[in-house]
């Protein structure tokens, strides 16, 4: 079962999102919510790093049942939110 111990995040410019971390017991798999998704569930937020944590501060719990639901508990590391 995926869980989110760990409230870290982090805005990563490279990759237009915000990084973020959950366990499958032991294992650690990284999240991707891209600017684009955030935009769609802020709408009227500027796009500069402060504004996008916020945004993603804002809308955890449905950001984290995005990512439960994309997550298949296979091999990837690695998933994407947009």
């Amino acid at each position: 079962m995926l869980n989110f111990p760990n409230p870290s995040r982090v805005y990563d410019a490279s990759r237009h999102g915000v990084c973020f971390w959950g366990y499958d017991n032991s294992r650690e798999v990284a999240f991707l919510v891209d600017d684009k998704m955030l935009k769609k569930l802020n709408p009227d937020i500027l796009e500069d790093e402060l504004a996008l944590l916020a945004a993603f501060d804002r809308n955890r719990v449905q950001i984290l049942e995005f990512a439960r639901n994309v997550y298949n508990g296979g091999t990837q590391s690695r998933y994407t939110i947009s």
